[in-house]
């Protein structure tokens, strides 16, 4: 059975309809792309699987387990986390505090015990603290650990979050525009640091990309969406000359 089963998944914004349809079965440690010209619906749908809303129509179901109805934290209990298109750290708070806010739902200690400074609760700080610290060794920002968030550049800041959402120790993560601010060194390193965490934490991963060169060197499965329907589905090189995916992207005529 697939880890992540979508079936019919449909959903509007008023009379607008932004997903139509959508299907996928996404099997364990699969590394698949989803892409399409802005406005096609792909956010939207990263949107539905997480339960920041929820479908017109549709079923979800991760890991046999419906999500339809269930909170986003209850989603990320299950084990599905995600990165945003625009980054969403706390910027007043520093890199290290930024990531170990991401174990509050692996936190054992009584309320007592949180208030009181003692018991599990000292044990667990040092616990977290140190996986954290490891995370951002990983992402090689570590040397940013007590500084501000915003004081990072944009790219480091996409390290962070990456960083913060496998500090929940999720089965898929969802990665909305990872290479998004970075420059072509920041993006070939990046290509090998998600090869790298699909591998060293046993993940499968779901990304949105613009960058054609990221997603097409990566990605072993590519979906297209277009005005909220899929119009295309398969591997690399049958999408990039599928004629409803030159037409998406580049028009009717070079179509």
């Amino acid at each position: 059975m697939a880890l992540l089963q979508i079936n019919g998944l449909t959903h509007y914004f008023g009379g607008l309809r932004a997903v139509h349809d959508f299907s996928l079965d996404l099997n364990e440690g699969e590394l698949i792309g989803l892409i399409g010209p802005n406005g096609a619906g792909k956010t939207t749908v990263f949107n539905l699987i997480t339960g920041i809303y929820r479908p017109t129509e549709g079923a979800i179901q991760f890991n046999g387990h419906n999500l339809i109805g269930l909170q986003p934290h209850q989603i990320a209990a299950k084990g599905i986390c995600r990165t945003f298109q625009t980054i969403r750290l706390f910027s007043n708070v520093s890199v290290l505090d930024n990531v170990r806010i991401a174990f509050y739902s692996q936190i054992r200690s009584s309320l007592l015990e949180t208030l009181l400074r003692a018991g599990r609760t000292l044990e667990e700080d040092r616990t977290f603290a140190q996986e954290a610290m490891r995370l951002l060794e990983i992402f090689n920002v570590g040397r940013y650990a007590h500084e501000l968030a915003r004081n990072l550049p944009y790219g480091e800041q996409r390290r962070v979050e990456i960083a913060r959402a496998l500090a929940t120790k999720p089965r898929l993560l969802l990665l909305d525009e990872p290479a998004a601010g970075m420059n072509p060194g920041e993006i070939d390193h990046l290509m090998d640091l998600i090869y790298y965490i699909r591998d060293e934490f046993q993940l499968t991963i779901f990304l949105i990309e613009h960058q054609m060169r990221l997603v097409m060197r990566i990605c072993e499965r590519i979906k297209v969406m277009d005005f909220g329907k899929t119009i295309a589905e398969g591997a690399c090189d049958e999408v990039r000359t599928n004629p409803k995916v030159l037409k998406a992207y580049l028009g009717e005529e070079v179509a």
